[in-house]
């Protein structure tokens, strides 16, 4: 596993962000981790297979998620899949992203600009 320090993470890209917040609740498969983010971002972020799967290789080496040894009862899933949990890491590294996000919209704020004024059609 890679190390990394939050500073080298950020600012995360919105995938890594929504991957990441499809995990903080439970731990997911890959197909889990697509459908919750389709459905948090109301469609407007669609994952793509290969794109998800890169993705969760390289969240796996960071250390931003993990995989999980846990298994549901084997008659109500596929033995084949593979479940991933965020790591402590992840959840510094959602955080901070967070913040990161809220200083950013209070900079747009202070300078008058309304998602109102320029939301997209």
């Amino acid at each position: 596993m890679h190390k990394s320090s939050l500073r080298d993470l950020l600012p995360l890209t919105p995938a890594v962000f929504h991957i990441l917040l499809a995990l903080m609740d439970q731990e997911r498969h890959g197909y889990g981790i697509m459908k919750e983010v389709e459905a948090q971002t109301g469609g407007e972020m669609l994952l793509r297979p290969g794109t998800l799967y890169q993705a969760i290789k390289r969240l796996l080496e960071l250390g931003l998620i993990e995989e999980s040894a846990e298994r549901p009862d084997p008659a109500l899933d596929d033995e084949r899949r593979r479940y991933y949990r965020i790591s402590a890491l992840g959840r510094k590294a959602a955080g901070a992203e967070t913040a990161r996000l809220q200083k950013l919209l209070q900079l747009a704020h202070s300078k008058k600009l309304t998602a109102v004024d320029y939301a997209c059609s």
